[in-house]
């Protein structure tokens, strides 16, 4: 009896836990609308996590599993954010949060709201500046804003953060409520953009590429398209699975409504 308690122990742990999905606000792209009097802050590379008041959850509703006592002190209320642990770090922070034994040393998860917290968006964060101001050495910091004083400040931020090696900016309207969704109220700024998307399909290779893919077919709310370039020869040889979801980045849309000049950049 208790050698198949044991045994059905080890097959229940052995996958990952599930919540119930977050409904997060998403970002749109900027396209000059008019952000004065908007916040920015910088748009950090990590991987996205919900702390629900008692685990951090991710995007999909996969719990993660930090190791003992790193949520030790963490808020009783809900906040969104990226554990991030600096510029240039997300392969190790992806690999470190999606193991069960990964290194999470360094790892902060970096506020960007209280999505249930009353008032604008500087109050709901003031919520969490006080509540991290009486429990000192907690792995969580919110994420400095800056209110914009018109698209040319922002551009000037961009670059700031590009020439210091980071990604991108993120602009927010502060007076809104936190919707989850894709919003109006959120937005991207960056040089190159990217997206997500689920690989659907691959397809065989020609020439030198014989013997791997030679592009794969994904599929996002634009629709589904095909991606051949930005792969290396490890990339081609052990492509993405059917099922998984990548990142890839692109110069604006076609006449269709589709990602012009997608090349794919990493998975997720």
């Amino acid at each position: 009896m208790m050698k198949f308690l044991f045994c059905a122990l080890l097959f229940i742990t052995a996958y990952p836990i599930h919540a119930a999905k977050p409904d997060l606000i998403l970002a749109k792209e900027y396209r000059q609308q008019n952000i004065t009097g908007w916040l920015m802050s910088e748009k950090v590379d990590g991987v996205r996590a919900y702390w629900d008041g008692k685990q951090l959850i991710s995007r999909q509703g996969n719990v993660f599993t930090p190791p003992a006592g790193f949520t030790r002190n963490f808020p009783p209320f809900a906040v969104d954010g990226e554990l991030y642990a600096g510029r240039g770090t997300f392969e190790r922070v992806s690999a470190a949060v999606r193991s069960s034994s990964g290194d999470w040393r360094g790892i902060h998860l970096h506020i960007f709201d209280v999505p249930h917290a009353k008032g604008s968006l500087k109050q709901r964060l003031a919520v969490a500046q006080k509540y991290l101001a009486a429990h000192p050495n907690v792995n969580m910091v919110v994420l400095p804003q800056i209110e914009v004083r018109d698209i040319q400040h922002a551009r000037q931020f961009l670059r700031q953060i590009e020439q210091g090696g980071g990604e991108g900016v993120m602009l927010r309207n502060p007076s809104t409520a936190y919707v989850g969704g894709r919003s109006d109220n959120l937005l991207k700024l960056k040089s190159a953009h990217d997206a997500e998307c689920v690989v659907t399909k691959h397809h065989q290779g020609k020439g030198k590429y014989a013997d791997m893919i030679g592009a794969i077919s994904c599929k996002n709310e634009l629709g589904e398209f095909r991606i051949g370039s930005g792969f290396t020869d490890a990339d081609r040889r052990n492509p993405p699975k059917i099922g998984s979801v990548i990142t890839y980045k692109y110069r604006g849309f076609t006449s269709k409504g589709l990602p012009r000049f997608a090349t794919y950049w990493r998975k997720r």
